[in-house]
């Protein structure tokens, strides 16, 4: 397996915890390389060898059915027969579907499982990144259409309409796989806990003193470990989606992964990253790519219609705007808040 897989092509995020939590009392931090990334989970007084042995199980399994690089993984499978036959997943990989065509048309499809054509025509982060020719994307956009895969709940199967149609559910499957890490951690009664899945930062509960976690939020400008700001939050999972990541330069002009489904391109539309802080990891994980394509103004509405869910922007001007309830301190003098 490649190191740089589609589990995160689609999204980068980037924020670090730090000054977590009584380190003296934490039990030694668990990091293995699943989902295409080093994944960590840190139990705090009550890391038992059995709990993380459940945790990354349960990752490696969600791995094995829903990476699209992986031979004969429900989603290698989907695709294969995309445009001949429907073909019968689990019910995990059926829920996580049926949610990313939920956000698919919360967003007016800005966020579109079935980016895959684009994802392999442009190979980002791959052996062989290129910017492709105008008619080679028009030959793939009519391939991506979440609308096109249809869903059949009671034989738990999935169709792709269309030959040559791929998914490719980069920008959920590791916000669920946090949500799963967090519900084998609550099973086994331990609070508090982190878990950090390639920057998927989900906080489990408060911290032993019972105040805030602090999460860094990348300086998209610098490298990784540079802080724009530092968001407080508990109970909660911190997701951002950026430009600065995984990109390629040609002729001075930067591409990066995060492409729009109506263009086909890298989406440009001011900003340099959004970051969603939301309960359910799964959701913000698809929230962070959607609101990043949808641009400040349509994505800030949808931010502001959903419950419990707030968010950071920062701009190519260095600007940054945040909803209301996103407890988020800039801590660099480059950026300013505009409101």
């Amino acid at each position: 397996m490649k190191l740089q897989y589609r589990f995160s092509l689609f999204v980068i995020i980037v924020p670090l915890i730090f000054a977590a939590c009584n380190r003296a009392e934490a039990q030694p931090t668990r990091t293995e390389l699943v989902l295409g990334t080093a994944c960590s989970v840190t139990l705090y007084d009550q890391g038992a060898p059995r709990v993380y042995r459940n945790i990354f199980r349960r990752i490696e399994e969600i791995e094995k059915r829903m990476s699209v690089n992986l031979p004969g993984t429900d989603i290698a499978r989907i695709n294969a027969a995309a445009g001949r036959s429907s073909v019968q997943v689990q019910s995990d990989v059926f829920l996580v579907i049926e949610r990313a065509l939920h956000f698919a048309e919360l967003s007016g499809g800005a966020f579109d499982p079935t980016v895959g054509p684009l994802v392999s025509l442009w190979g980002i982060g791959g052996d062989y990144q290129r910017v492709p020719s105008q008619a080679e994307i028009d030959d793939v956009l009519p391939l991506v259409n979440w609308r096109d895969v249809q869903l059949d709940r009671g034989e738990c199967s999935v169709f792709l309409k269309r030959s040559g149609m791929a998914l490719d559910l980069g920008a959920i499957a590791k916000g669920y796989a946090a949500d799963e890490a967090a519900a084998i951690i609550a099973d086994n009664g331990i609070k508090p806990a982190i878990i950090d899945f390639g920057g998927n930062i989900l906080a489990v509960g408060r911290k032993k003193n019972k105040s805030l976690w602090s999460v860094g939020v990348q300086n998209p400008n610098e490298g990784r470990g540079a802080y724009a700001g530092i968001l407080h939050i508990t109970g909660q999972s911190v997701v951002t989606s950026g430009v600065y990541e995984r990109f390629f330069e040609k002729d001075g002009e930067r591409y990066h992964h995060i492409f729009s489904p109506s263009t086909g391109r890298p989406a440009d539309n001011g900003l340099l990253s959004v970051t969603i802080i939301a309960p359910v990891s799964m959701n913000a994980d698809a929230l962070s790519t959607a609101v990043f394509v949808m641009g400040y103004e349509k994505g800030r509405a949808l931010i502001d219609s959903l419950p419990e869910t707030e968010a950071v922007f920062i701009f190519k001007d260095l600007s940054v705007r945040k909803t209301a309830g996103a407890d988020f301190t800039l801590t660099d003098e480059s950026f300013r808040f505009e409101y």
